[in-house]
């Protein structure tokens, strides 16, 4: 993917983030167009409604539909604001373009789908389509994945293509809805240098006080633009409520990001620390959660009066540990070094405790 294009050159400035905003859904004419108003008036240049919602569970919102299409005319007519929206299959794709939407972006239940992704880059190929598709990533932390979906898009005859970078989902609680594992997005950069990467802090969060902080990070790293979900009245959202912000406290955050000044000597750098220091801090959260799980255990063999240490159990775990991970082009002396320092630290957290000194 060498060959590609600018998204938006009519309106796109260097050194500038692409900013997209607007609602989780199109949900009613009023709201679609109060919404794009008052963006519009903050400078917003384009605008995101969602037309067609998949849910996790049936019996949500899943979406207005076609009808909404209309309310996306009327507000380009009405703002001048350039349009999009998310597509899921070849009959989203054709009433799309048919109503003149001026970008489309796939989601990330959808760029998982190699099927649904190889539908929509056909549909877009027969229809000899000429706008930027942005596809999210998977939901997955899959970096081939998505790079598949993309290379779907480029292979269809689209040179205006951009990812979307709006965090994974994993198992258990964390401080975001949708972990952003930023190394991931960093790697795909690195491979495709001219791929323009748009991160949505809306559904990395999953709350509104983490969107200033999380875009802020995304400019910090260099990603070319943020897409962000704004609501003329998001307490009332029909969904997403908790990360939508409103006009106005989307404009006060925008100004308030600080945009650094790119240094090309040191940039690929840069990229490669910050990834090291996404990684320590998931290796960190890692170990807590096998801490954790230690204690559970010494709670077990209290309860059942077994000795701490089980040798066999021991040398079984080590001898796999070191075979996988030499396998994974690791030295074995250093793997051995970290693998009985966590053995250690496991002993000493069961025998306290055994001991009744824990916390």
């Amino acid at each position: 993917m060498k060959d590609l294009q600018p998204l938006f050159p009519e309106i796109e400035r260097p050194g500038e983030p692409l900013i997209i905003a607007g609602p989780c859904s199109a949900e009613t004419r009023e709201q679609t167009l109060d919404t794009a108003r008052e963006l519009a008036a903050n400078g917003i240049r384009i605008f995101r409604a969602g037309i067609w919602k998949p849910r996790t569970k049936p019996g949500g919102f899943e979406g207005v539909g076609i009808p909404a299409l209309e309310w996306l005319k009327e507000v380009k007519e009405q703002t001048g604001m350039l349009t999009s929206c998310e597509v899921a299959n070849r009959n989203h794709v054709t009433e799309a373009l048919d109503a003149g939407v001026d970008m489309i972006w796939i989601g990330a239940r959808t760029s998982a789908n190699p099927f649904a992704m190889q539908e929509i880059a056909d549909t877009l190929q027969e229809l000899k389509a000429d706008i930027p598709v942005l596809v999210k990533n998977p939901v997955n932390p899959d970096l081939e994945l998505w790079v598949g979906a993309l290379q779907r898009i480029y292979n269809s005859g689209i040179r205006r293509i951009g990812a979307i970078h709006r965090g994974f989902s994993v198992y258990g609680k964390h401080l975001y809805r949708n972990v952003p594992q930023w190394h991931i997005p960093i790697e795909l950069r690195l491979r495709f240098p001219n791929l323009p990467i748009i991160v949505d802090p809306s559904h990395i969060g999953g709350r509104r006080e983490l969107i200033a902080p999380l875009s802020q990070q995304a400019l910090d790293m260099g990603f070319n633009g943020l897409i962000i979900e704004s609501h003329c009245n998001p307490d009332e959202a029909w969904s997403d409520a908790k990360q939508q912000l409103t006009p106005e406290v989307l404009n006060f955050i925008l100004h308030t990001l600080v945009i650094r000044a790119e240094k090309e000597t040191t940039e690929n750098l840069t990229l490669l620390r910050q990834q090291i220091d996404r990684i320590d801090n998931e290796l960190l959260e890692i170990l807590a959660k096998r801490m954790e799980v230690s204690r559970e255990i010494g709670r077990y063999k209290k309860l059942h009066r077994m000795p701490v240490v089980q040798a066999t159990r021991y040398n079984d775990v080590i001898a796999s540990r070191l075979d996988a991970g030499t396998a994974m082009q690791m030295d074995k002396s250093f793997l051995k070094t970290i693998l009985l320092a966590i053995h250690d630290e496991s002993v000493r957290q069961q025998i306290e405790i055994i001991n009744d000194r824990a916390k």
